[in-house]
């Protein structure tokens, strides 16, 4: 990680992200568990980084009958060299994946904003419109003209009945 990261990472003010980008449910319950547990990690690691790593080699001679078993582990811890690991690649692919992450959220963002925007118009239609009662035939007929086509359809034909209504309002016929 950066060092800039790292700047950043201590800076971050994780109620401010949520409550910024209004996140709520399981997001936001995900962030905060996210938050927990990189908060114990970060005290676990300084817990563990500040305890001394040496060891006491002498004491345990002093105490054990066997001191060879000592010597052998002493030996064996002296010349004890970690190996090193080429993590290059799997940053690429974390960077890769990173990236992949980016583009699938612009184009998540420029959906969802695309939605507000035709929920927004759908919205300012429904507030503008007029009251259901105060429509007319002819109104219904230029908003929807195949509904007319329609209707005319129906009674050239002589299909008086409108498919589905008596299953949904029931017959109301007196005879």
């Amino acid at each position: 990680m950066s060092s800039v990261a790292k700047t950043v990472a201590t800076k971050l003010d994780w109620t401010k992200v949520i409550t910024s980008l209004g996140l709520t449910g399981s997001t936001a319950a995900s962030l905060t568990a996210f938050k927990k547990r990189n908060d114990e990690a970060k005290k676990e690691y300084l817990t563990l980084s500040s305890q001394s790593t040496k060891v006491d080699f002498a004491h345990y001679k002093s105490v054990l009958k066997n001191s060879k078993v000592v010597d052998e582990i002493e030996k064996s811890v002296s010349s004890f060299k970690p190996v090193t690991y080429d993590v290059s690649k799997n940053l690429k692919s974390i960077e890769l994946f990173e990236q992949k992450a980016i583009e699938n959220a612009k184009l998540t963002e420029k959906s969802v904003l695309e939605e507000i925007s035709q929920l927004q118009a759908t919205l300012k239609d429904i507030e503008s419109a007029r009251p259901f009662d105060q429509l007319t035939v002819e109104d219904v007929a230029k908003a929807r003209p195949d509904l007319d086509e329609k209707v005319t359809y129906m009674v050239k034909n002589g299909k008086w009945d409108v498919p589905g209504y008596k299953e949904k309002f029931g017959d109301l016929t007196v005879m």
